[in-house]
């Protein structure tokens, strides 16, 4: 007995007949869909919907440049906007990686890194910060989380910046 046989059978007829097959026709594609297997998500779904932990592992080096220089433009707008204070970060120096995806797979992919800054009122501090994938805006690039040692003034990742590491 043929799927429209049956709904006529039911007592559904004409519109009602096409209406329970489309969404059944639906259904059958979304399952479809739901249960494909997973890739690295595409320059399209990170710019409008990550639709599950599809991740390429594609991280920036400890030392790539913009990482460094993104720590160092946000340390100086922290210290500046909320602390009243002039501390810059002049450069960085051994630098090297501590951890690259210590956790579960599935987890978001994170580099964590660790090296020595020195700030502009002429000390050498730790710093330690961690890439993380998709972890910008909106998740369409990198982001960076990082703290400076003696200078987590809002104890963010205390105690001594530990809580920024893996």
């Amino acid at each position: 007995m043929s799927v429209r046989a049956f709904a006529h059978r039911l007592g559904y007829s004409g519109p009602r007949i096409s209406r329970i097959l489309g969404v059944t026709a639906a259904a059958g594609l979304l399952a479809a869909v739901w249960c494909a297997p997973a890739f690295a998500s595409n320059w399209l779904e990170k710019t409008l919907y990550l639709w599950g932990p599809r991740f390429d592992s594609q991280i920036p080096g400890c030392d790539n440049s913009w990482a460094l220089g993104t720590i160092r433009h946000r340390f100086a707008t922290k210290e500046g906007r909320f602390w009243n204070s002039a501390l810059r970060i002049e450069g960085f120096d051994q630098i090297r990686e501590v951890a690259f995806r210590p956790w579960a797979d599935g987890t978001i992919p994170r580099r964590f890194c660790t090296g020595r800054v020195l700030i502009s009122d002429g000390i050498w501090r730790t710093v330690r910060y961690s890439i993380v994938e998709d972890g910008g805006m909106i998740g369409a690039s990198w982001g960076v989380n990082w703290c400076v040692v003696g200078v987590d003034r809002n104890w963010a990742y205390n105690p001594a910046c530990k809580a920024a590491g893996p």
